[in-house]
């Protein structure tokens, strides 16, 4: 295990690599060439030249040769008051005392870096078993109702990288990273997009939140803590990790904050921290925690090679959006009315740079995410069927759960109808549906397990409306089909 990490310095913290060998003391402990010999000229400078650097555990060389024999001292009293001293813990020369680092072992931390593994002449990235974009939306489809515009985009930006991986540093053309930019409002699907995507494509996927990230040397997670939680995604392998995707939610959160007399950092010193994130640099990231302390081991990440896709609500863009348009309005008989835009569902689908550039993102973080692209709200028509068409929509969860029961769950129309009724007026997007559907689901979960009788459920619109029940038939009762008579 020992051969996977570089030494680091105890005193000056620099790696083996840039110091070259260390020494290594009694405990574990690694000291640099440099830092030993400043050590000796401080020595030196305080008139001590003349002491056997024996005492010390050292030779002349610098290597350690501490003996058993020291460390294994009998215990000795003190003439004056009979206390007892461990000669081990302390040597003593003249009115100095120098402490004895063997048994400081498991008290020093140690920091050590995860040394970097040789690449491989096969390419990281095999093009021929990343599907065409026709077919990524495709697949896309069968989880995700609607947002056509967004599938469309998206599968583009993510074959092109990966093609650009896979060509490596070729001299003639350098392709630029196709990092993402999309949004829109709550529970319109847009973490559900991504985690769908890294799934369909088999690649390491990280999720970061934007809230929590500060500056650095401030309360909060560091930036690089994005790549660390991409990293520990890849069970801590660096190369899996650096063709992975990052998925920066909330990113409307670091906005710069208007009228600030303090320090932002949590708006605009982020952003400009993950200017070089976004662009590709190697950053150390901690092994298995997300702060950098002596304790954790570092890994050394190349970010040229992973995709970022930034995700955000930015709520009140509408009203920057709307003031912008509104001035193109001319003054006339033909001219547009100010409140034109008011009514306009998706007017996400005309934000531009200078919009969000209004809102408080900075031109250098924009100009480092190209690919921008703008998510629909869910209309009623849409939640329906999301309610019932994706491989893991809600009514497929409730039914598998009554089916453990051999008992069969129906819905009719008008429920789910309903049900997407009750959930446009939460404004929470498709997030409101699981809500609805608990609460008047509650009580059909809990009776059912109680009779073995009931073989089929049917939830009607009343019920959803409180104004009626379920149809509740039971096992071997035929059913009587008033058509029919």
């Amino acid at each position: 295990m020992s051969g996977d990490y570089e030494k680091i310095c105890y005193i000056c913290r620099r790696t083996e690599d840039k110091t070259g060998t260390q020494i290594t003391m009694p405990g574990g402990i690694s000291i640099c060439s440099d830092c030993m010999q400043k050590t000796f000229d401080m020595l030196d400078a305080n008139g001590l030249a003349n002491i056997d650097m024996g005492a010390f555990g050292f030779n002349p060389e610098g290597q350690s040769n501490v003996s058993e024999s020291v460390e294994n001292q009998d215990i000795a009293e003190k003439e004056d008051g009979g206390e007892k001293q461990d000669k081990k813990d302390i040597s003593r020369l003249g009115n100095i005392s120098f402490v004895n680092l063997a048994d400081l072992q498991g008290q020093i931390p140690r920091r050590q870096k995860l040394k970097k593994k040789k690449k491989n002449s096969e390419p990281v990235i095999d093009i021929t078993k990343i599907p065409a974009p026709h077919k990524i939306k495709a697949s896309l489809d069968e989880y995700v109702i609607g947002q056509e515009h967004a599938k469309k985009v998206m599968s583009v930006a993510v074959y092109n990288h990966y093609k650009r991986i896979s060509l490596g540093d070729d001299p003639d053309v350098l392709i630029g990273k196709s990092n993402m930019l999309m949004i829109g409002p709550t529970g319109c699907g847009k973490t559900y997009l991504v985690q769908t995507l890294a799934k369909l494509l088999d690649v390491p996927l990280a999720i970061a939140d934007a809230t929590s990230l500060t500056e650095a040397g401030y309360i909060g997670d560091d930036i690089e803590s994005v790549v660390s939680k991409l990293l520990a995604a890849a069970d801590n392998d660096v190369d899996k990790a650096e063709t992975g995707i990052i998925f920066i939610d909330e990113i409307d959160k670091i906005a710069k904050k208007k009228n600030a007399n303090s320090r932002d950092v949590s708006g605009e010193s982020v952003q400009q921290g993950l200017l070089k994130l976004l662009e590709g640099s190697e950053v150390e990231v901690p092994v298995g925690a997300n702060s950098k302390n002596a304790m954790v081991p570092l890994a050394t990440v190349n970010t040229k090679n992973i995709l970022f896709i930034c995700g955000g609500a930015f709520p009140d863009i509408d009203n920057i959006i709307k003031e912008r348009l509104n001035k193109q309005s001319s003054i006339g008989f033909m001219a547009d009315l100010k409140d034109k835009y008011d009514n306009e569902e998706n007017i996400l689908k005309y934000v531009t740079i200078d919009d969000l550039k209004n809102y408080g993102m900075i031109p250098e973080f924009l100009g480092r995410l190209p690919i921008l692209f703008t998510l629909e709200g869910l209309t009623k028509e849409m939640l329906v069927k999301v309610l019932e068409e994706p491989k893991n929509a809600l009514i497929k969860q409730y039914k598998k759960l009554l089916k453990m029961d051999e008992v069969e769950l129906l819905f009719d129309e008008g429920s789910l109808e309903a049900i997407a009724s009750k959930a446009l007026e939460k404004k929470t997007g498709a997030r409101a549906l699981r809500a609805i559907i608990e609460e008047f689901m509650l009580d059909i979960m809990y009776e059912i397990p109680k009779d073995d009788n009931i073989g089929r459920v049917t939830i009607t619109r009343e019920y959803v409306e409180n104004t009626g029940g379920p149809v509740i038939e039971m096992r071997g009762v035929p059913v009587i089909d008033e058509k029919a008579e």
